[in-house]
């Protein structure tokens, strides 16, 4: 029965419920922000040491400790690769005008065993399409002097996927917006719809009068129990 009153509320003032639904939908094409369109550029590198030359004809475990090296670089290199040190080099590079600022805070490194995986987001898909050659090329060929800062001068960086661009798709956010709205409008309806309902000191049904201690002489049907009455009257012999 409180189902059906509930029901009733809300079937009583449908086109509040539906003017906010219409004016947040409204709101969101006239108002949401304007997201540029950005690009990411993703490519990976393998780090390894040079085993040093043997020197008599026992075990070292060369092997083993050029694998241990390799890691730790590649640590510090995942940090030089944020630096702006290298953002400098990358930038002067490039035939653009690009600051360095911004290739340093677009620029962001991974690290698995020995792999290290740089992704760039840019704007503009034929910058970033330069400036991640530039990036291939100064990891290639200044490589020695980021390493002699590590103290080895031994390093090799090879390539193993080149740059690989692609259009940045919507965040979650961006795609929960709308939906987010048009249930916030639809929850902000209905509650105005119960709080005019409880304002409203119309007297409706017989549980008003009911509720106020009033005698009931008598009640007038709706329409439908009108008709609902008289159609069982006539189907009865």
């Amino acid at each position: 029965m409180e189902l059906r009153l509930y029901w009733s509320i809300i079937n009583r003032r449908p086109w509040l419920i539906l003017a906010l639904v219409a004016l947040f939908l409204l709101s969101y094409f006239l108002f949401a922000p304007k997201v540029p369109t950005s690009y990411t550029a993703s490519m990976r590198f393998v780090v390894g040491v040079k085993p040093e030359a043997g020197s008599g004809n026992y075990y070292t475990y060369d092997r083993y400790y050029t694998w241990l090296t390799a890691e730790y670089l590649l640590d510090d290199l995942a940090e030089v690769v944020k630096s702006r040190a290298f953002a400098n080099d990358v930038a002067a590079l490039v035939e653009i005008n690009v600051p360095a600022g911004a290739i340093q805070g677009s620029t962001a490194a991974g690290k698995l065993h020995r792999i290290l995986t740089v992704t760039m987001t840019w704007g503009n898909q034929e910058e970033l399409a330069r400036i991640s050659e530039a990036l291939v090329q100064v990891l290639r060929e200044h490589s020695a002097t980021y390493f002699t800062q590590l103290s080895t001068d031994s390093a090799v960086i090879s390539l193993i996927d080149p740059p690989s661009i692609g259009q940045v798709g919507a965040s979650l956010r961006q795609r929960l917006d709308l939906p987010l709205r048009l249930i916030l409008a639809l929850v902000v309806g209905i509650a105005l719809a119960f709080l005019l309902d409880y304002l409203d000191d119309t007297i409706r049904h017989r549980a008003d009068v009911e509720s106020l201690g009033l005698p009931i002489l008598a009640e007038i049907p709706t329409r439908r129990g009108v008709l609902a009455g008289f159609r069982r009257r006539r189907s009865t012999p």
